[in-house]
């Protein structure tokens, strides 16, 4: 079957209209939930609700009721019963997993956290001391975030590489505790290799719960579960919109999307190469692909590899049909106008793999993480490089960025002054106090000088 993908021609009068709606499709407010997740909502609430209104209701009741409604909720939308003493992970679970891990295995892993764990120190903030004029000093301090939560995806595949990308960065900022959840399926918290991962890296808190109750577990606390600071890590849409509604009573990574990926190409590149890339990230199923070029010859050669190489895949009919839904082919008139798109549609992934492309880097503002060059492809970042693979989707690579390990740490500031740094700034303070209308907050400075 001959793929049919959507070409824009940044020349046309829509193309801009185009992509806009593109990039919509897949934010969280895109609601794209399979036909089996609408079946699902209409099975548990007895009506078709939004993803919206199903998260508010579940949320809204885990932190009524706690553990009754997350077990409720397992049951219901995963079809496991669960209880109190089989939610969490024993630690002979773990210990029985990665007993029976491969050295192989256990080896890669060990690989991949040096890695990141070699970029994650070597960008951690650390303390700035500044002295006062005349005595004293201020200081910003960094400190690490107590307890954090990290959701872990379990539906359609395992990902040891997401417990590695999240919970390394929080340790190389000091974190003590970390609760992982992962939802109660042979993909997620029965996986042997997701567990062994864990207790490699000496996690000890696994749960088998996920999902909107999941999350709201995490914010709320439940009976067996206490809360968590921060609620970290990828999700389908449901666990998305809980992460934004319990944004507040914890704080957050992102609010992220379906995953993305667009590849700036040229005469110069690969088009098997550059049709892997698009795949790659389709496969996610669902996940946006789009190539951008001024070598109008390269669509075509990217479409007949597109379609050679789906035919060969295990997830091919997946990839397929991410592809169809939400990738595209665009054709843009030269270099500078390519960036242009890729900085307005701020994509999570963005693939450099035409000629100069390092040149080409100055240009771009908004992506969530920039590969250079042809062999530099995003499974590298997926898995082994250093930074988190944990990015910001749906155009929010206009203002965030990738999980690291600072976002494990909250600030705060120290300030002292002696007596004579007061008498300094007395004046100043003293002043604004007064136009401010606040009498008492000058009183606290007045009093204090010779």
């Amino acid at each position: 079957m001959s793929l049919t993908l959507r070409r824009i021609d940044m020349g046309l009068p829509d193309a801009a209209e185009q992509l806009a709606a593109l990039r919509l499709k897949l934010s969280p407010a895109g609601d794209v939930v399979s036909e089996a997740g609408q079946q699902k909502t209409r099975e548990v609430f007895g009506e078709s609700l939004a993803p919206q209104q199903a998260v508010e209701r579940i949320c809204g009741d885990v932190r009524q009721r706690g553990l009754e409604a997350v077990l409720d909720y397992t049951a219901k939308l995963d079809g496991v019963e669960l209880a109190r003493e089989t939610l969490r992970v024993t630690t002979s679970e773990l210990a029985d997993a990665h007993a029976d891990a491969s050295p192989d295995f256990l080896a890669l892993v060990q690989r991949i956290r040096d890695n990141l764990l070699r970029f994650q120190t070597a960008i951690l903030q650390s303390d700035v001391t500044i002295d006062i004029p005349c005595g004293g000093y201020l200081t910003q301090r960094y400190l690490p975030l107590e307890r954090v939560g990290i959701c872990v995806p379990g539906g359609a595949a395992a990902y040891p590489s997401t417990v590695l990308m999240t919970a390394v960065p929080a340790q190389a900022a000091g974190v003590r505790e970390l609760a992982v959840i992962a939802p109660p399926t042979e993909f997620g918290s029965y996986n042997q290799d997701l567990l062994a991962t864990c207790h490699e890296l000496g996690i000890r808190e696994v749960y088998r719960v996920g999902g909107a109750q999941g999350v709201a577990a995490l914010a709320y606390g439940v009976d067996g579960l206490p809360a968590v600071d921060k609620i970290v890590g990828p999700g389908n849409l449901f666990v998305a919109l809980a992460k934004k509604l319990v944004y507040g009573a914890v704080d957050i990574d992102s609010i992220a999307g379906p995953s993305e990926v667009i590849v700036i190409a040229d005469e110069t590149t690969n088009p098997a190469w550059a049709a892997a890339d698009l795949i790659a990230q389709a496969e996610h199923a669902p996940g946006s692909s789009v190539l951008v070029t001024w070598h109008e010859p390269l669509l075509d050669q990217v479409t007949q590899e597109l379609n050679r190489q789906l035919s060969e895949l295990e997830r091919g009919d997946l990839a397929r049909q991410s592809l169809e839904s939400f990738g595209a082919l665009v054709l843009v008139q030269d270099r500078d106008a390519a960036a242009e798109v890729a900085n307005q549609l701020a994509t999570e992934h963005l693939h450099l793999a035409c000629e100069d492309a390092e040149d080409l880097l100055a240009s771009i503002q908004h992506a969530g993480a920039i590969f250079v060059g042809p062999f530099s492809p995003v499974a590298l970042g997926d898995y082994v490089a250093g930074p988190s693979h944990v990015l910001p989707t749906g155009a929010t690579a206009r203002y965030a960025g990738g999980l690291c390990s600072n976002d494990f740490l909250r600030s705060g500031s120290v300030i002292h002054f002696s007596q004579a740094g007061l008498e300094h700034v007395a004046d100043d303070a003293i002043s604004m106090a007064h136009i401010e209308g606040l009498t008492a907050h000058a009183a606290t400075v007045r009093k204090r000088r010779n």
